[in-house]
Order: structure tokens, then sequence, then C-alpha cells
């Protein structure tokens, strides 16, 4: 199963994201984290991490993750792809690699509208890749706030599902990058840990 998170928009926890939901598969299975961004933002959580490694992060920021996938994923059950913040050949690529890409939005208009060059790219390569599926997750979300609930309207215009669990803004999420550890490292009752487990479960549900 290939799952990788992308949206051109930075700053949306693209990488909080990959990191943390290769963590809870990674429980089960034989993960691989690919690092597609140029900036290797998931590369630097793995090289602040001190303890041992719960899954190898390799970085491949070129545009043929597509045809490489096969050969730097072998042996591995799932392989996450923490993808470029751009729409690029390289983007394009990626989401020809994928089972399934998840597109973390921020309750915010702007994450909103920036997600239509992804999705149209998105539905491009399912032309090609009938069996390609896609999901938006909504991310670092103001509990109990209106533009919190009105977000899934809004991306009902763009007739992809959103994923039923949506990941709180939370302070351990930060602590957790800066340790180069997952949330569920720091603190593994948390509702953050808990979001993440329910996130992934709603993932593999969709690929299941």
């Amino acid at each position: 199963m290939i799952i990788s998170f992308l949206n051109q928009k930075g700053g949306v926890g693209k990488t909080t994201l990959a990191v943390n939901v290769a963590g809870e598969l990674a429980a089960r299975k034989r993960v691989l984290l690919i690092d597609v961004d140029p900036q290797g933002s998931a590369l630097d959580w793995a090289a602040a991490r001190q303890d041992t490694p719960i899954f190898p992060v390799v970085g491949q920021p070129r545009p043929t993750i597509h045809r490489d996938i096969s050969e730097v994923g072998k042996g591995y059950e799932h392989v996450v792809v923490d993808g470029p913040p751009r729409v690029t050949e390289l983007a394009r690529s990626v989401i020809m690699a994928s089972d399934i890409v998840i597109i973390p939005v921020q309750p915010s208009p702007y994450d909103i509208w920036a997600a239509q060059e992804v999705v149209t790219m998105i539905r491009e390569a399912m032309t090609y890749k009938p069996a390609l599926k896609a999901a938006f997750a909504i991310n670092r979300k103001i509990v109990n706030s209106v533009i919190g609930r009105d977000v899934q309207e809004a991306l009902k215009g763009y007739e992809l599902p959103v994923l039923k669990t949506a990941i709180g803004q939370r302070v351990v999420f930060a602590e957790a990058v800066n340790k180069g550890k997952l949330v569920r490292e720091i603190d593994a009752d948390s509702p953050a840990t808990k979001e993440i487990q329910e996130i992934t479960a709603d993932i593999v549900e969709m690929l299941s």
C-alpha cells in the first residue's frame, strides 16, 4: 500500500501527518517513509531522533518516483510518501506512484482554494489509474470552532471524500517534531495520539 500526503500549499502539516501515520502503521507492518519534498522535512525529523528508528526514512526528490518506487519500496508492506509543497512534475510522479493520495487542509479558505490544482492533477491521474483513491484530511482544526465545522461543507465542491477523523491543533505535535518522535511516544494517551490512530484506520478502510 502506497500512501502519499500532498498539497501545493506549505504549512498544512503534511510532514507531521506522514510521519505519524507511518509510525502508526509501523506498529504492525514493515513501513518505509520516502521524503520527496526537496526541503527534506521528514529527513530532518529523522535526523533529530536520538532513539532507535521506528521505520527508515529515505530522500527521493526526483520526478521518477512512480517508476522507482517498486524498487525503493521492495520488502516493505506500506510505503508512505511525504510529497513536495508545489504542483510540479514531482507532484505528478508522486500521484502516479500512489494507491491513495491524502490532501491535508487546514480549516482556512486559503487552504481550500489552494487544493484546486492538486485535485485537478489527481483527476487527470485517475484517467490512467482508475483504482487511484484520494481524500482530504482536515488538519490543525481548532476544536469546537465554527470554521472547523464549515470546512467539510466547503470541501464538498471538490467531490472527493473527507476522512472521518479531523486532527486538532495541538502543541504535542510540535513537541514531537522537535525531538524526532511520534506523538504517541510523547503521550500515548493524548487526544492527538487517538486522532492519529483513527485517521490511520480511516485511510486503511478506504483502501480495503
